[in-house]
């Protein structure tokens, strides 16, 4: 990880404490919001995503792409190191689950649909990001 290699751990009442209930839920709980419900999905601004847990960049604007599915969606990860992926067999589904390398938080999933050049489609809860508009000048 580029920021720091350190995990980032906290108690539940601690992450409670700091995060909105959707965003303990989506992050700690591995909860899924609404299709099109996200603050982010039609976020066309210039800048970084971060977690929403602990700050860690997650996401350029620039791997941003519309695909219709109803949550922000991007090629690529800022970092290699920035997400880690899990294998995912809830609801009777195989899904690749990606979650903050750092703090372990819920982010979402990636699937193999997405444009070149990476062919992937980060699909990522909004409750999950905060995002940091680039300064001008």
């Amino acid at each position: 990880m580029s920021e720091s290699t350190e995990k980032i751990i906290r108690s539940e009442a601690d992450w409670r404490k700091m995060l909105s209930p959707e965003q303990y839920r989506v992050l700690r709980e591995k909860g899924t919001e609404r299709a099109f419900t996200g603050a982010l999905t039609e976020n066309h601004e210039t800048g970084n995503y971060h977690c929403a847990g602990c700050g860690t960049l997650l996401f350029l604007s620039g791997a941003k792409f519309d695909s219709g599915c109803g949550w922000p969606s991007f090629m690529i990860p800022a970092d290699s190191t920035a997400v880690e992926e899990h294998e995912d067999h809830s609801w009777g589904m195989h899904r690749i689950e990606v979650t903050c390398a750092k703090c372990g938080g819920h982010l979402g999933h990636v699937f193999p649909d997405g444009p070149q050049p990476t062919g992937l489609r980060y699909c990522i809860n909004s409750a999950s990001l905060t995002f940091e508009k680039e300064k001008k000048g």
